[in-house]
Parts: C-alpha cells; sequence; structure tokens
C-alpha cells in the first residue's frame, strides 16, 4: 500500500507555511487545517487529484495567506521587535544551501518586511519554484498579476537579503569567539569579532527583557555585551544550528533563556538576532523537519 501523498509531503508543507508564517507554531496549525481537508475528500476525489504536491502546496499557501492577513494585524501589536521563531535543524538542511539561506532567521526578517501577497508569491516563485498559474491559482489572481508581484518582491528581497559568502567552517569559528568574548567579559575581543556597523536586533515580546530597538555599533555594543560575565555568572553558552545556519544558545541557569542567530561577513559578525520571547523558544528541543 502506498503512502499517503499528504503523510509524503508533510514536512515540504510544514516549511511552505513556515517560510510565508515566520511561526512555527503557526505553520503547525496551517498544516493540521489541510489535512482536515485532504481527509474530507472521498476515495473519487482524491483519485482525481493528477499532482498531490502541487495540489496540497495550493491549499496550504492559500491557508497561509489567509492567517498571514490577520497575523499582520497583530504583529503591528507586538510588544518591541519581532523575529522569526527559531528552530533547531539537523545537517541535511545546512547542506541544500539555498533552502538554509532561505529559512534562516536574517532572510525571514527581510520576508517580513514584504505584503501578504508579495510573501507568498516570493516563497512559493523563488524558494519552491511553483509555476505562475499554480500560484495563481492558489492566491485568486491571474498569470499576469502574480508576475508583477513576483517582481516587485524579488527587487524588494535583493536590496535586503543578507549574504553569507563565508564557509560554514569559518561561521563557527566566528561564532565561537564571539561566545569566548563574551562570556569573560573580554571588550577587545568583541571588537575584534565584531563589524564595526553591527546591528543588534531583540525580541522579548514583553515577556522577557530585551533591547527595546535595534542598535548599531560595535563600540557602543561590546562594552555592554563584556558585562553579560558580570551580570549573569555561571551561564552557559554553546554552539548550536538553528534554521540552516551556525547559531547560539545561551542558558543563564536552567532555561533555554536565549537564541542567537547571526550573518557573518569577511569574518566579522554583521546582524546578531537575539530570540528572547520564551514562547518562541519552546521548541527548541526537537530538530524541525524542513523540506523543499
Amino acid at each position: 500500500m502506498s503512502e499517503d501523498p499528504f503523510v509524503a509531503h508533510r514536512s515540504l508543507l510544514f516549511t511552505v507555511a513556515y517560510e510565508m508564517l515566520g511561526s512555527a507554531a503557526d505553520a503547525e496549525d496551517v498544516v493540521q487545517e489541510a489535512w482536515l481537508r485532504w481527509a474530507a475528500l472521498t476515495d473519487t476525489e482524491r483519485a482525481e487529484v493528477r499532482e498531490p504536491r502541487a495540489y496540497l502546496v495550493r491549499i496550504v499557501a492559500r491557508l497561509s495567506l489567509n492567517r498571514l492577513r490577520t497575523l499582520a494585524r497583530q504583529r503591528e501589536d507586538y510588544v518591541g521587535e519581532w523575529l522569526p521563531e527559531p528552530l533547531l535543524t539537523s545537517p541535511d538542511v545546512a547542506e541544500d544551501v539555498e533552502l538554509a539561506e532561505n529559512v534562516s532567521i536574517a532572510m525571514l526578517a527581510v520576508l517580513e518586511t514584504l505584503l501578504p501577497t508579495e510573501r507568498a508569491v516570493f516563497v512559493l516563485r523563488e524558494v519552491f519554484d511553483v509555476p505562475y498559474d499554480e500560484i495563481a491559482e492558489a492566491l485568486g489572481k491571474s498569470p499576469a498579476a502574480v508576475r508583477q508581484i513576483a517582481v516587485r518582491a524579488r527587487k524588494h528581497v535583493a536590496a535586503r537579503r543578507p549574504r553569507m559568502s563565508v564557509s560554514r567552517t569559518e561561521q563557527e569559528q566566528v561564532v565561537e569567539r564571539f561566545l569566548a568574548a563574551l562570556t569573560t567579559g573580554d571588550v577587545p575581543g568583541l571588537l575584534e569579532v565584531l563589524a564595526p556597523d553591527v546591528l543588534v536586533v531583540g525580541d522579548g515580546g514583553g515577556l522577557a527583557p530585551t533591547i527595546p530597538k535595534p542598535v548599531r555599533g560595535a563600540a557602543k555594543l561590546a562594552p555592554v555585551m563584556a558585562r553579560f560575565a558580570e551580570l549573569a555568572p555561571g551561564a552557559k553558552a554553546f554552539v548550536v544550528e538553528l534554521n540552516g545556519g551556525i547559531a547560539a544558545r545561551i542558558d543563564p541557569g536552567g532555561a533555554n533563556d536565549t537564541a542567537v542567530s547571526f550573518v557573518i561577513e569577511d569574518g566579522q559578525i554583521r546582524q546578531i538576532f537575539a530570540i528572547r520571547n520564551p514562547h518562541k523558544l519552546e521548541r527548541l528541543a526537537e530538530v524541525a523537519q524542513l523540506r523543499r
């Protein structure tokens, strides 16, 4: 007996929804709703579906867009900066360089700046290579309109997307140097590993203390970061793999306190995303299944 198409493509469907929403919890809700719609089909109706993968992706895309419009309004009232929910990922995600780049926290943060329809079109076309006519059917628009939206979204993302041109080995070395300097209060070490114009963005969601708005500049940030060792003695900081890239976890003593994602260029850290909202850290004990 062949595997049910929904089960076979579930990881893909979750990845599509997560890319569109930036939230694993919301992505799971969308996938569950898609499953209910699939399960409600009769055997005859399922037999008429010639391409189950495309059919299911269209359902998830439509559901995700509806939810994204609702979330966009909710996020306007979010306390502080809103960052995507980080996911613990396996090495095979990192091996798919294009997938790793597209699910990175930095990239998902860029996608947050798109309008909901632009984001849906960009994700479906640029990330999952869905044909324009299928996107048009999923979103209730003409193929010509979808092409125009795709061009607009592509230009917007191209102007903002981060470029990680260094090897994973070098990324890991840079992050290890950063954590060593952070946990020992080494200001010169921090200044060496941080790019002069480094940008730090924190997300506490009003539930955990963090910087209220993005801060730029190593000279300003390094002395503040160096106080970490003094303020959190005995804290553990270690390298992990989040969203297909080298990242860090910082545990002040028994709790999953902070997930930190980086953008690294030329041996230095150019961007830091520190996620402290406890609701967004609940899934870090389990490896997420992301697929294209």
